[in-house]
């Protein structure tokens, strides 16, 4: 058993350590031995069968130093010549040497190589085929640590192991009659499944042969004959083997049935051996969202047994926390069956019984913050449940139950411990393995809904968190349950229990939100059950990972008060893990669907609110400090005028954050934070950022609440850019970033917030003035952290347009020199983040007009578009948008003298450039072809004059014309199509009878009548009706096809496929409208039969269309124009005045048609809406 055991200890899927020397003594004696040994020959004589008996025994006995070992191919050179003097036929030696491999390789640390192996793997074969059934355990054992690590070295054995007869196959099954035997071939199945990086795994048949296996196992009652140890350990190797399949063989769960039947053996090894249940499941779950299998019946006798299994509770452990008497009084009431702890006095009780009295109980835990130890002695270490050998050793003295409960017990429940460890580690890398969609259909199978009145609670993940006696596997259910709600947003955004919902059925939408509160109250439970610091580390991030994907915006309020109540007074507790991830909580608070009435309700209590005094979380601050003040009198008054009412009360989590970022940490828990380097005076480094985090989350989400402390937090970024710590550094450049978007959006003009509720701009320029007078530009020009100097360029480039233009000169001078000297930076993040503010400068009303800024601002986008990152290229390629736009704006200004300055060269070498753009990824055309557009719009008939421009304007709009045409993602073809617009507004430009113009009409009309994307056709429509001359439309056969394509694109306007565009037919039809009308203002006479005959045969669609038209509200359309009712008749009877002072051919009846038709038209609105109005002088009847 001993040797089983040891066997089982071994990290799964982590090669063996390279062997360390051994001391002398130890290194004389295995060579003694090994010399001995080698110098033997095969000898069938009882004196020889007893010398090597002895020799094997002194090698089995020999004091080996734990993970220290010779060279490993001394010790399969070794055991390659201990097997050599072993016949198989001497059943006894066999059985010894088969130990002998098993004891050197497991204590030895060795894998052992192709070569020997290859001799090793057949000897132990042909044993297990020809020596006694005896022997078979002793063999077994030797064959599982030859494979392991080795399974890619094995593959010309598998077919003996494996295949439909083979040893494994057939010693594994049902039938074998010893259990040990069984077990230890189940264990030499699942170290075969173990991978190796760089090495081919199991080929797929033997990897679902393995599966089969593993599943029958844990499917299968315990036999009669097996005893409860060996039973379990038989479960662990089966889930460490499903685990290695998912894990390294990436292998998929494609079949309901068999994700079913997995997630059914998980799901009952989840609750293995835990006290009071006695769970039984179907084979297989199946995907619902309605509450499923709760085999458990609540039977008192249960609740008896469960109670008597626990310690009494030990009056010496004291509580941090104590929960208020009224706060959970119904939930008391709801479990009082006992299925799952509520009361705190039970948890502190289930807590004594293994932290208290466990000397190791700190090397059990959960996954946090990387310390380093320094606390006392080391019980501030944080490790992760599911490291690779944590529930696979199956030593006793590892288990986390303490001496007194007494022998076999005690060992008994530790192994138990151990299968729910590995079933939750199974469960936890079946979540990686399969799409969340199809695991959100289990979702009521493992997470708990409100039980019914009267009814016990359902067996779930929380479950185990509230129950089960063992902190270790207390912390694996949450990371589980963790696992399953990240990225859960898309599936409970459909939760929602605003309104009462009185049916005869329950909505899913009710069920989720049911859920979603359920959860919440079980964890906040946990919170204030748990006394074990890692596991307590584990149920704050879960609640973040809740509080980030529940949609709170659907939900009755109170869920992020109770939560946010509950989790202050951990800020301030002794475990830094558990500071950290207090903080992480908070900041998920203040992120999730901000701004939430809610969570500005709760920043706005009075400090005090939700802390007792013993243990408050706001800090002792001492009045010298300006930090720990509300805004200091000076910057009160400053402030004030930019504060919302009522906000002057000082926000408890501001000052929190402020002072965790600055303050030296108090005595309370300076000696036991592990964080912190030595000698510090501050907080640990985590501690700092995660509140820097917390920081910048509140400048996003409620940057009114933030904007009091506007200048205080200028002062904690100048702080934290001049520590040496570049994570420290690289936070305050975030947090100055989200400030500054913040203001910005303050000032834009489509802001909600009452000019008299800004910043005003005079407080703006102090901030960044300050901001500038050092830590700023020192991060920008600290070229060893690049990822710092682009994080100051992101925060350059927020700052306020209005503020900037009243900086010091020399301020601005200093923002526009290190911007243009960084683009030369060989760092890609640090040229991408450089283009991209120069792409924001650009747009500043103050440097849009300097043409000197200007030039040098393309000079330097162009160079970045040569750049080999693609991020680079995009970023620099969106700045040529923005600097294009720019052009376009001075060209509408009344002063010449910017289009007269800028240089025609720089316009050619920007068209080249973005001609060459148009050719790249999608992320660079897009805006390639925005830029496109807009310099073919800005060209001045002096540049058009020229022949150097001629072949260039061609090619420009020839790339124009097939990224219209190309199957490009939608927004490139979109953009390409309003580029298309901007060409046709240059009155300069020969369109009409330029050779292009064909090309370029054809283009657009395909896609107005074609694509697939409602958005592109509309823009596409939008362009073609811009031209504001007939002559520019071309012939009257090009007129024609126009008019011919948006009838048509009327006609089809919807015909989609696509549910998700539906919603843009009315847009599609009022700018197909438009555009008609437009061309019916424009038509010739020899345009006239064309229209004629299309209305003969379209006349009902299009008249019904364009009475929608004109009845429609003033909705906008994706062109940005929106028209009133009154406009709209305006534009028809326009085009009816137009077509009735057209000079018709004589005998011509295509003029007097499309009058008629217009009238009718008129005449019909005018009806329908009630008003009685003359149509005299519109028409030459």
């Amino acid at each position: 058993m001993a040797a089983v055991q040891v066997a089982g200890s071994l990290s799964c899927g982590q090669p063996r350590e390279a062997p360390r020397e051994l001391p002398p003594e130890q290194d004389n004696g295995f060579r003694r031995l090994s010399a001995r040994l080698r110098a033997l020959r095969p000898d069938d004589s009882s004196s020889a069968r007893t010398e090597i008996h002895l020799l094997f025994d002194q090698l089995i006995s020999e004091n080996y130093s734990e993970g220290g070992g010779v060279a490993a191919e001394d010790v399969s050179t070794l055991l390659v010549q201990a097997c050599r003097l072993v016949p198989l036929n001497q059943n006894h030696l066999v059985s010894k040497v088969s130990q002998l491999i098993h004891h050197l390789l497991n204590r030895l640390q060795v894998i052992v190589d192709e070569q020997n192996l290859d001799f090793l793997m057949g000897y132990t074969i042909s044993a297990i085929q020809q020596c006694s059934s005896w022997t078979h355990m002793e063999i077994l054992q030797a064959l599982a640590a030859l494979v392991y690590c080795n399974g890619s070295k094995c593959q010309k054995y598998l077919p003996d192991l494996l295949g439909k007869t083979g040893l494994l196959t057939t010693l594994s099954d049902l039938a074998q009659s010893d259990p040990e035997v069984r077990r230890a071939a189940v264990h030499c199945m699942a170290n075969l499944c173990l991978s190796v990086p760089g090495q081919p795994y199991l080929e797929e048949p033997y990897q679902n042969i393995c599966f089969q296996a593993f599943l029958t196992t844990l499917q299968s009652p315990k036999s009669s004959d097996m005893d409860d140890i060996t039973f379990c350990m038989l479960l662990q190797n089966a889930l460490k083997g499903i685990q290695s399949l998912l894990n390294g063989g990436k292998m998929k769960l494609t079949q309901t049935d068999e994700l079913g039947a997995l997630l059914a053996v998980l799901k009952k090894a989840m609750f293995h051996g835990l006290p009071g249940l006695n769970i039984e499941m179907p084979t297989v779950l199946y995907p619902t969202p309605l509450p499923q299998y709760d085999g458990r019946p609540p039977v008192k006798a249960q609740q008896s047994e469960s109670s008597a299994s626990r310690p009494t509770m030990n009056k010496k452990k004291k509580y941090k926390v104590k929960p208020k008497k009224n706060q959970h009084g119904e939930e008391e009431e709801e479990d009082s069956s006992g299925e799952i702890e509520v009361v705190p006095s039970t948890g502190t009780g289930r807590m004594n019984m293994h932290e208290g009295n466990t000397p190791h109980s700190s090397s059990l835990g959960i996954q946090g913050l990387p310390v380093d130890g320094s606390g006392a002695s080391g019980k501030e270490r944080v490790s992760s449940p599911f490291t690779t050998s944590s529930w696979k050793r199956v030593s006793s003295s590892e288990s986390d139950y303490s001496d007194a409960e007494g022998g076999l017990q005690g060992k008994m429940r530790s192994y138990q411990a151990k299968v729910r460890q590995g079933a939750l580690a199974c469960f936890l890398s079946t979540i990686k393995s399969i799409e969340k969609k199809v695991l959100y259909g289990y979702w009521s199978a493992f997470v708990p809904d409100t039980p019914e009145l009267g009814s016990p609670q359902s067996l779930s993940l929380m479950t185990l968190a509230l129950k089960d006696p063992s902190p270790k596997t207390r912390a694996c259910a949450l990371q589980v349950l963790s696992a399953i709600l990240e990225g859960s947003k898309q599936f409970l955004s459909v939760a929602e229990d605003i309104s009462d919902h009185r049916r005869a059925f329950t909505p899913f939408s009710v069920m989720i939100a049911s859920s979603i509160r359920e959860l919440h109250r079980c964890l906040l439970l946990a919170l204030v059950a748990e006394s074990s610091s890692q596991t307590l580390t584990q149920i704050i991030k879960c609640l973040a990972n809740l509080v980030s994907n529940a949609p709170y915006n659907r939900l009755k309020l109170s869920l992020l008060t109770k939560v946010w109540n509950q989790i202050k007074p951990y800020i301030r507790h002794k475990d830094v893990n558990v500071r950290v991830s207090s903080l992480t909580l908070l900041g998920a608070i203040v992120s999730t669907h901000a701004p939430l009435p809610e969570v500005q309700l709760l920043l706005q209590q009075p400090c005090s609110s939700g802390l007792s005094s013993s243990n408050s979380a706001t800090p002792h601050l001492s009045p010298a400090d300006w930090w720990k003040k509300a805004p200091a009198a000076s910057s009160l008054e400053e402030t004030s005028v930019s504060s919302p009412k009522g906000s002057l009360e000082p926000c408890w989590l501001i000052r929190l954050c402020i002072s965790t970022v600055v303050l030296p940490k108090e005595d309370c828990y300076s000696g036991g934070d592990a964080g912190s380097a030595a000698g510090s005076t501050f907080e640990p480094s985590p501690m700092r950022l995660e509140a820097l985090q917390v920081l910048a989350h509140l400048a996003r989400g409620y940057f009114s609440v933030a904007q009091v402390y506007l200048m205080e937090l200028g002062e904690v970024i100048c702080k934290c850019m001049g520590e040496a710590d570049p994570s420290i550094q690289l936070h305050g450049a975030k947090l100055l970033e989200e400030l500054g978007t913040g203001l910005i959006q303050q000032y834009k003009p489509d802001s909600t917030i009452a000019p008299e509720q800004r910043v005003p701009v005079f407080l703006v320029v102090m901030f960044w003035t300050e901001m500038l007078k050092g830590p700023l530009p020192r991060a920008l020009q600290s070229s060893e952290h690049p990822t710092l100097q682009a994080s100051a360029c992101d925060a350059l480039s927020s700052i306020l347009p209005e503020a900037f233009s009243s900086l010091p000169n020399d301020r601005q001078i200093l923002c526009i020199t290190m911007l243009l000297g960084l683009n030369d930076s060989k760092n890609r993040l640090v040229k991408a983040a450089t283009s991209r503010a120069l792409g924001v400068y650009v747009l500043f009303p103050c440097l849009r007009q300097d043409v000197i800024f200007v030039a040098d601002t393309a000079n330097a986008i162009l160079m970045s578009l040569q750049d080999k990152s693609l991020n680079v290229r995009a970023k620099a390629a969106w700045s040529l948008g923005n600097l294009t736009d720019t052009l376009i704006v001075n060209m509408e200004t009344p002063d010449p003298s910017f289009q007269e300055e800028f240089s025609g060269l720089l316009l050619l070498k920007m068209l080249r450039s973005a001609i060459e753009a148009s050719k790249d990824k999608d992320k660079v055309k897009s805006n390639a072809v925005r830029a496109l557009g807009n310099l073919l719009h800005f060209l001045q008939p002096c540049h058009i004059e020229k022949p150097i421009f001629a072949e260039i304007i061609e090619e420009s709009i020839q790339a124009l014309i097939s990224t219209v045409l190309i199957e490009a993602a939608m927004k490139v073809r979109w953009n390409a199509c309003y580029a298309m617009g901007n060409v046709f507004k240059n009155p300069a430009l020969p369109l009409g009878t330029a050779p292009w113009t064909s090309q370029a009409y054809d283009a657009l009309t395909s896609v107005v009548t074609s694509c697939k994307n409602f958005k592109v056709r509309i823009r596409s429509a939008t362009a073609l009706s811009i031209p504001s001359k007939r002559e520019r439309y071309g012939s009257v056969e090009q007129y024609a096809q126009i008019w011919n394509a948006l009838v048509t694109a009327l006609q089809k306007s919807e015909d989609t496929t696509d549910f998700l565009e539906f919603k843009y037919c009315a847009s599609l039809r009022t700018q197909i409208c438009q555009a008609l009308i437009h061309l019916l203002n424009l038509a010739s006479a020899s345009d006239l039969p064309c229209i004629k005959e299309t209305l003969e045969l379209n006349g009902d669609m299009v008249r019904s269309y364009l009475l929608q038209f004109l009845k429609s509200g003033a909705e906008g359309d994706d062109s940005g124009t929106a028209h009133s009712p009154q406009e709209r008749v305006h534009m028809v009877k326009m085009a009816l005045k137009h077509i009735s002072n057209v000079q018709a051919l004589a005998g011509d009846t295509a003029r007097r048609t499309i009058m008629d038709f217009l009238e009718d038209i008129l005449t019909v609105y005018f009806d329908t809406s009630g008003s009685q109005v003359a149509l005299l002088g519109l028409s030459d009847r």
